[in-house]
Protein backbone atom coordinates (compact mmCIF):
# COMPACT_ATOMS: atom_id res chain seq x y z
CA UNK A 1 0.00 0.00 0.00
CA UNK A 2 1.47 3.33 -1.04
CA UNK A 3 1.05 6.50 0.97
CA UNK A 4 -0.82 9.45 -0.44
CA UNK A 5 2.27 11.65 -0.37
CA UNK A 6 4.32 9.26 -2.48
CA UNK A 7 6.26 7.67 0.34
CA UNK A 8 6.28 3.85 0.41
CA UNK A 9 3.66 2.53 2.80
CA UNK A 10 4.00 -1.22 2.29
CA UNK A 11 6.70 -3.29 3.93
CA UNK A 12 8.85 -5.24 1.50
CA UNK A 13 8.06 -8.91 1.38
CA UNK A 14 10.93 -10.56 3.19
CA UNK A 15 11.62 -13.13 5.85
CA UNK A 16 12.23 -11.67 9.29
CA UNK A 17 14.33 -13.33 11.96
CA UNK A 18 12.17 -12.77 15.02
CA UNK A 19 13.68 -12.92 18.48
CA UNK A 20 10.81 -14.98 19.86
CA UNK A 21 9.21 -18.20 18.65
CA UNK A 22 5.43 -17.63 19.00
CA UNK A 23 4.84 -21.39 19.04
CA UNK A 24 7.43 -22.22 21.71
CA UNK A 25 6.22 -23.95 24.88
CA UNK A 26 7.79 -23.05 28.21
CA UNK A 27 9.01 -25.73 30.56
CA UNK A 28 6.17 -26.56 32.95
CA UNK A 29 6.25 -24.52 36.15
CA UNK A 30 6.15 -25.96 39.63
CA UNK A 31 2.99 -25.45 41.68
CA UNK A 32 4.87 -26.09 44.92
CA UNK A 33 7.06 -23.23 46.12
CA UNK A 34 9.60 -25.37 47.99
CA UNK A 35 10.11 -27.72 45.02
CA UNK A 36 10.39 -24.76 42.65
CA UNK A 37 13.09 -23.12 44.77
CA UNK A 38 14.93 -26.41 45.21
CA UNK A 39 15.12 -27.09 41.49
CA UNK A 40 16.42 -23.60 40.78
CA UNK A 41 19.12 -23.92 43.45
CA UNK A 42 20.20 -27.29 42.07
CA UNK A 43 20.32 -26.05 38.47
CA UNK A 44 22.27 -22.91 39.33
CA UNK A 45 24.71 -24.97 41.41
CA UNK A 46 25.26 -27.52 38.63
CA UNK A 47 25.68 -24.74 36.07
CA UNK A 48 28.58 -23.46 38.20
CA UNK A 49 30.06 -26.95 38.38
CA UNK A 50 30.17 -27.05 42.18
CA UNK A 51 29.06 -29.69 44.67
CA UNK A 52 26.63 -29.36 47.56
CA UNK A 53 29.66 -29.39 49.86
CA UNK A 54 31.17 -26.47 47.91
CA UNK A 55 27.94 -24.50 48.25
CA UNK A 56 27.78 -25.35 51.95
CA UNK A 57 31.27 -23.97 52.42
CA UNK A 58 30.37 -20.76 50.56
CA UNK A 59 27.13 -20.15 52.48
CA UNK A 60 27.98 -21.46 55.94
CA UNK A 61 24.98 -23.78 55.77
CA UNK A 62 25.22 -27.50 56.40
CA UNK A 63 25.27 -30.05 53.57
CA UNK A 64 22.14 -31.61 55.05
CA UNK A 65 20.29 -28.27 55.03
CA UNK A 66 21.21 -27.60 51.42
CA UNK A 67 20.17 -31.10 50.40
CA UNK A 68 16.76 -30.54 52.01
CA UNK A 69 16.44 -27.19 50.18
CA UNK A 70 17.28 -28.77 46.83
CA UNK A 71 14.80 -31.59 47.42
CA UNK A 72 12.03 -29.18 48.44
CA UNK A 73 11.80 -30.80 51.87
CA UNK A 74 11.85 -27.56 53.87
CA UNK A 75 10.75 -23.94 53.58
CA UNK A 76 13.99 -21.93 53.83
CA UNK A 77 13.90 -18.44 55.32
CA UNK A 78 14.57 -15.39 53.17
CA UNK A 79 17.86 -14.93 55.01
CA UNK A 80 18.92 -18.45 54.05
CA UNK A 81 17.82 -17.95 50.44
CA UNK A 82 19.73 -14.67 50.32
CA UNK A 83 22.90 -16.46 51.39
CA UNK A 84 22.36 -19.18 48.80
CA UNK A 85 21.61 -16.68 46.02
CA UNK A 86 24.71 -14.64 46.89
CA UNK A 87 26.89 -17.74 46.76
CA UNK A 88 25.39 -18.73 43.40
CA UNK A 89 25.85 -15.21 42.04
CA UNK A 90 22.19 -14.67 41.12
CA UNK A 91 19.43 -12.32 42.35
CA UNK A 92 17.27 -13.92 45.03
CA UNK A 93 14.23 -13.46 42.76
CA UNK A 94 15.76 -15.92 40.27
CA UNK A 95 15.15 -18.70 42.81
CA UNK A 96 11.38 -18.21 42.46
CA UNK A 97 11.18 -18.24 38.66
CA UNK A 98 9.89 -21.80 38.35
CA UNK A 99 7.02 -21.26 40.77
CA UNK A 100 3.60 -21.29 39.09
CA UNK A 101 2.01 -17.86 39.16
CA UNK A 102 -1.57 -17.14 38.07
CA UNK A 103 -1.95 -16.01 34.46
CA UNK A 104 -5.07 -14.02 33.72
CA UNK A 105 -7.22 -13.88 30.62
CA UNK A 106 -10.12 -11.65 29.63
CA UNK A 107 -12.97 -12.99 27.47
CA UNK A 108 -15.38 -10.51 25.91
CA UNK A 109 -18.52 -11.65 24.08
CA UNK A 110 -19.42 -9.95 20.84
CA UNK A 111 -20.91 -6.53 21.50
CA UNK A 112 -19.96 -6.53 25.17
CA UNK A 113 -16.77 -4.44 25.07
CA UNK A 114 -16.67 -1.63 27.63
CA UNK A 115 -17.36 1.74 26.04
CA UNK A 116 -14.80 4.26 27.27
CA UNK A 117 -14.13 7.97 26.98
CA UNK A 118 -10.93 8.90 25.15
CA UNK A 119 -9.64 12.04 23.48
CA UNK A 120 -11.33 11.23 20.18
CA UNK A 121 -14.72 10.62 21.78
CA UNK A 122 -15.64 14.29 21.41
CA UNK A 123 -15.17 13.89 17.64
CA UNK A 124 -17.79 11.15 17.60
CA UNK A 125 -15.38 8.24 17.77
CA UNK A 126 -16.80 5.27 19.69
CA UNK A 127 -14.23 3.24 21.66
CA UNK A 128 -14.97 -0.24 22.96
CA UNK A 129 -12.21 -1.66 25.17
CA UNK A 130 -11.93 -5.39 24.43
CA UNK A 131 -9.74 -6.34 27.40
CA UNK A 132 -7.13 -5.17 29.88
CA UNK A 133 -4.53 -7.02 31.96
CA UNK A 134 -2.89 -4.82 34.58
CA UNK A 135 0.30 -5.97 36.30
CA UNK A 136 0.96 -8.83 33.86
CA UNK A 137 4.31 -10.62 33.69
CA UNK A 138 5.46 -9.07 30.40
CA UNK A 139 6.03 -5.56 31.77
CA UNK A 140 3.93 -4.25 28.87
CA UNK A 141 0.36 -2.98 28.98
CA UNK A 142 -1.87 -3.57 25.96
CA UNK A 143 -5.13 -1.74 25.25
CA UNK A 144 -7.16 -3.35 22.44
CA UNK A 145 -10.00 -1.15 21.14
CA UNK A 146 -12.74 -1.62 18.57
CA UNK A 147 -13.25 1.87 17.11
CA UNK A 148 -16.40 2.81 15.21
CA UNK A 149 -16.83 5.96 13.11
CA UNK A 150 -20.29 6.85 11.77
CA UNK A 151 -21.84 9.64 9.73
CA UNK A 152 -21.79 11.75 12.90
CA UNK A 153 -18.04 11.28 13.42
CA UNK A 154 -15.40 13.83 12.55
CA UNK A 155 -11.67 13.55 11.76
CA UNK A 156 -9.20 13.65 14.64
CA UNK A 157 -5.58 13.25 13.42
CA UNK A 158 -3.84 14.53 16.57
CA UNK A 159 -3.36 11.55 18.89
CA UNK A 160 0.12 11.27 20.40
CA UNK A 161 1.18 8.97 23.26
CA UNK A 162 3.98 6.61 24.38
CA UNK A 163 4.36 3.12 22.93
CA UNK A 164 3.38 1.48 19.67
CA UNK A 165 0.02 1.04 17.97
CA UNK A 166 -1.45 -1.37 15.43
CA UNK A 167 -4.44 -0.34 13.31
CA UNK A 168 -6.35 -3.11 11.49
CA UNK A 169 -9.25 -2.13 9.22
CA UNK A 170 -12.48 -4.12 9.42
CA UNK A 171 -15.01 -2.00 7.54
CA UNK A 172 -15.19 1.22 5.51
CA UNK A 173 -12.39 3.37 4.12
CA UNK A 174 -10.34 6.19 5.58
CA UNK A 175 -7.18 8.22 5.15
CA UNK A 176 -4.99 7.75 8.22
CA UNK A 177 -2.15 10.11 9.09
CA UNK A 178 1.06 9.20 10.90
CA UNK A 179 3.58 12.00 11.17
CA UNK A 180 4.03 13.46 7.68
CA UNK A 181 2.67 10.39 5.85
CA UNK A 182 -0.92 9.45 5.01
CA UNK A 183 -2.30 5.99 4.24
CA UNK A 184 -5.52 5.07 2.44
CA UNK A 185 -6.85 2.12 4.42
CA UNK A 186 -9.41 -0.50 3.35
CA UNK A 187 -10.68 -3.66 5.11
CA UNK A 188 -7.78 -6.04 5.71
CA UNK A 189 -5.16 -3.27 5.66
CA UNK A 190 -2.98 -2.72 8.73
CA UNK A 191 -0.66 0.01 9.96
CA UNK A 192 1.87 -0.52 12.76
CA UNK A 193 3.66 2.55 14.06
CA UNK A 194 5.48 4.45 16.79
CA UNK A 195 2.63 6.21 18.60
CA UNK A 196 4.85 9.05 19.82
CA UNK A 197 4.34 10.75 16.43
CA UNK A 198 1.05 12.63 15.80
CA UNK A 199 -1.47 10.27 14.22
CA UNK A 200 -5.16 9.68 13.60
CA UNK A 201 -7.92 9.62 10.96
CA UNK A 202 -7.53 12.56 8.57
CA UNK A 203 -10.28 11.81 6.04
CA UNK A 204 -13.33 9.55 6.48
CA UNK A 205 -13.93 8.30 2.94
CA UNK A 206 -16.58 5.60 3.34
CA UNK A 207 -18.61 5.23 6.53
CA UNK A 208 -19.42 3.40 8.73
CA UNK A 209 -15.80 2.66 9.56
CA UNK A 210 -14.64 0.03 12.05
CA UNK A 211 -11.08 -0.84 12.92
CA UNK A 212 -9.06 -2.43 15.70
CA UNK A 213 -6.57 -0.23 17.53
CA UNK A 214 -4.09 -2.14 19.70
CA UNK A 215 -1.88 0.12 21.82
CA UNK A 216 1.15 -1.25 23.72
CA UNK A 217 3.33 0.64 26.17
CA UNK A 218 5.53 -0.03 29.24
CA UNK A 219 3.63 -0.46 32.51
CA UNK A 220 5.32 2.62 33.96
CA UNK A 221 4.02 4.82 31.11
CA UNK A 222 0.55 6.31 30.82
CA UNK A 223 -1.60 6.05 27.75
CA UNK A 224 -3.46 8.94 26.18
Amino acid sequence: MASENGKPGKAKERKLALAQDPHAVKEPSENNLELAIGREVREFRKALGITVADLASATGLSVGMLSKIENGAISPSLTTLQSVARALGVPITDLFKRFEEPRNAVFVKAGEGVQVERRGTRAGHQYNLLGYLEGNTSGVLVEPYLITLTEDSDVFPTFQHPGTELIYMLEGELLYRHGDATYRMLPGDSLFFDADAPHGPEELISRPIRYLSIISYPQRAQSE
